[in-house]
C-alpha cells in the first residue's frame, strides 16, 4: 500500500518565525523552512497526523486508509510490522489517542505503552476518561 512519509525538520513544532537550528537560521513560513536569506528549503515542518489530514482530503482515502498509510505500511516496507504499525500482541504498544470529532487530532501519543505527550487541551488521562472510552 502507499506510504506516507514527511521529512520534518527540527523547526518542526515551533511556529512562523526565524529559529536557529544546530548552526544554521531558518525562517519559517506557511509551514515551509528556508535558510534566512535565501531561498533554500531547509526541510519540512509538516507534521504526520497533517499529512494524513492532506491525504483523506484531497486523495478522497479513508481516515482508516490515512492512518495504515503512516503506520502499518511503512512498517511492511521496512519488514518490521511484528513491532510496528499494529495493535498486535508482541508489538511495541506505540500508538496515538485521536479526537473522535472533527479533522484529526492528536491527544496523546504513547510509546511502549506509556504517555510520553498530551496536547495542552486533551482530556487528562484518568479512569473516567477510560470509562467513557469504553462505552463508546
Amino acid at each position: 500500500g502507499l506510504v506516507l512519509v514527511t521529512d520534518a525538520m527540527a523547526a518542526m513544532g515551533l511556529g512562523d518565525g526565524e529559529h536557529q537550528i544546530g548552526q544554521l537560521k531558518v525562517k519559517v513560513e506557511k509551514l515551509t523552512a528556508r535558510l534566512v536569506g535565501s531561498n533554500t528549503l531547509a526541510g519540512s515542518v509538516v507534521t504526520m497526523d497533517q499529512c494524513i489530514r492532506h491525504f483523506v482530503k484531497n486523495v478522497g482515502a479513508t481516515l482508516v486508509e490515512g492512518i495504515e498509510a503512516a503506520s502499518l505500511h511503512p512498517a511492511r516496507v521496512m519488514g518490521i510490522e511484528h513491532l510496528k504499525g499494529t495493535l498486535d500482541f508482541g508489538s511495541d504498544a506505540d500508538f496515538l489517542l485521536v479526537s473522535d470529532e472533527g479533522p484529526l487530532k492528536v491527544l496523546h501519543t504513547f510509546i511502549a505503552g506509556e504517555c510520553v505527550y498530551s496536547a495542552p487541551d486533551a482530556p487528562q488521562l484518568t479512569s473516567t476518561y477510560h470509562k467513557h472510552f469504553s462505552e463508546k
